[in-house]
């Protein structure tokens, strides 16, 4: 029974104990950054492994405050304090972070104010899912709108929001937050702090082994954020581990642009901005059961083990990421049935050119009616997303987004159709077979190789999107490597002006290019 309680209180609030050895590892840490603090605040502190370890390690502490919202938590801190000889006055109170007034907590706490703790591990949806009542107050806090808000940008971590209202409290004070977190928790914090002009004079990042520390499976790390009036670096150095003396990257803002590698992107940031060729996502449909197939002798074979009779009219060979990430791009082995040419198009026409597939998509309207996007509202039946006139040109220059490689591969047609792609994949629509060879080996280039790898954290769920390739000029590469005339032939027959300009003035079109 202990251990099935232990277990739910993991899963509503994130609930990862810290070590009392790795708590001390961090006040040694600060204590080399010559971090004295006059006043100690620990937000959530549990069983309060940073609270006694604080108040162990600095001597300077005059007053030290931790707040938990689990009662025995609580009263198994005040017996570990009560037991224990202090120059600081500590207190503990039972509290939830969300229903607690933070400002007028923090306005007690006398500078330098060091707020160090392990805020939970969990996020707002998976809170959801439980029906827990341990979550902020609704709210699209980041301002997502359109795609980004209906499609789940809006997801976030409880322990970003809570580091978030933290950087409000030390705004403009003289004050240290140190905080264990998601590596991409962190990144996000720092990103929202450089782009909102909080007062950081300093940052880092020290790697933690989170499968040792808590027995989870995800990069984290320490955050250290030192705050002062006038603060204003917008970068943060990278270590390996908390002992760790040398950084081993340098992480932060420039150009609107949240950066994996300060260094390599000065090196190149001459050859970022707008391109003549424009990279595109594949098709979207979120119902593989049913619009991708795989070929037996002369049929078809769909995700629900049918064998449907479909005229090829609307079908297409198609690739997903893996197939691009595995060189696996000459022989597709699945197909998609593409339901339109360009988004929003009428699809009832499908009937009379069709009537096999047509009665095939009705026949599971139940299931693609129930797609959970809501891109799909209000559209024509059947609808798929992000398809134009790129998505059936010849060749393509392709890459996946979901590996953590830059491989960029050319793709031709096949069975005498175009290949599409899912939506996983990213591409640029090229109408032959020299055009494609020749971008895709600029894109391959050491320099464009060096370029991405600035921009790219190789630890996010799609460390490579589109707007991460769109930050590449290649025009501006190609005159860095010296085959400006080469990309001057190809832009000569229009193709990648064409391709990207056919499109352009559709609003759909700009819709899907923030996803």
């Amino acid at each position: 029974m202990a251990t099935r309680q232990k277990t739910d209180r993991v899963a509503e609030y994130g609930d990862f104990q810290t070590p009392p050895s790795l708590a001390r590892a961090v006040c040694a840490l600060l204590a080399r950054r010559s971090v004295a603090p006059a006043s100690i605040l620990e937000p959530t502190c549990g069983v309060g492994s940073f609270l006694l370890a604080a108040v162990e390690w600095f001597s300077t502490v005059r007053k030290a405050m931790g707040i938990e919202v689990n009662r025995e938590y609580v009263e198994t801190l005040r017996n570990k304090l009560a037991g224990k000889r202090r120059n600081a006055d500590v207190v503990v109170v039972e509290g939830d972070f969300f229903g607690t007034d933070w400002p007028a907590v923090v306005h007690d706490l006398p500078d330098p104010l060091l707020i160090v703790g392990n805020p939970p591990w969990v996020t707002n949806a998976g809170l959801g899912v439980l029906g827990s009542g341990n979550l902020p107050a609704k709210s699209n806090f980041k301002n997502h709108t359109g795609l980004d808000a209906m499609t789940g940008k809006s997801n976030f971590d409880i322990s970003e929001w809570m580091l978030l209202q933290m950087l409000k409290w030390l705004d403009g004070r003289d004050a240290i937050l140190a905080m264990l977190c998601k590596t991409i928790v962190a990144r996000k914090v720092l990103a929202h702090a450089w782009t909102h002009n909080i007062a950081i004079a300093g940052a880092s990042m020290h790697s933690i082994d989170a499968a040792a520390a808590f027995g989870a499976s995800v990069d984290a790390c320490l955050l250290v954020c030192r705050f002062a009036p006038g603060g204003s670096v917008a970068e943060a150095q990278v270590y390996d581990g908390l002992a760790d003396e040398t950084p081993a990257n340098v992480v932060g803002f420039r150009d609107g642009f949240l950066l994996a590698d300060v260094p390599a992107y000065e090196r190149w940031k001459r050859l970022r901005g707008s391109s003549p060729y424009r990279w595109r996502s594949g098709i979207k449909h979120d119902c593989a059961k049913v619009m991708e197939l795989v070929r037996e002798g002369g049929c078809f074979r769909n995700g629900l083990h049918e064998l449907p009779e479909l005229e090829e009219n609307f079908v297409y060979p198609m690739l997903k990421c893996s197939d691009i990430a595995r060189g696996r791009t000459a022989e597709p082995h699945r197909w998609m049935l593409v339901t339109q040419r360009r988004m929003g198009e009428n699809t009832a026409g499908i009937e009379a050119r069709a009537p096999r597939t047509w009665a095939y998509l009705a026949a599971h309207a139940g299931l693609l009616n129930r797609r959970a996007s809501s891109i799909y509202r209000n559209r024509p039946p059947f609808s798929v997303f992000g398809v134009g006139d790129y998505s059936f040109a010849p060749w393509k220059v392709a890459i996946s987004g979901l590996h953590k490689r830059l491989d960029f591969r050319v793709v031709g047609p096949h069975a005498g159709k175009p290949v599409v792609f899912d939506d996983t994949c990213c591409f640029i629509p090229c109408q032959s077979e020299d055009e494609a060879a020749y971008l895709a080996g600029l894109l391959n280039s050491p320099t464009a190789q060096e370029f991405f790898s600035s921009l790219i954290f190789w630890d996010a769920k799609r460390p490579i999107t589109i707007d991460i390739l769109r930050q590449l000029d290649l025009a501006a590469l190609a005159r860095e490597v010296g085959s400006e005339k080469e990309m001057a032939r190809h832009l000569a027959h229009g193709s990648g002006l064409a391709v990207a300009a056919a499109d352009s003035a559709s609003p759909q079109l700009s819709l899907f290019q923030q996803l």
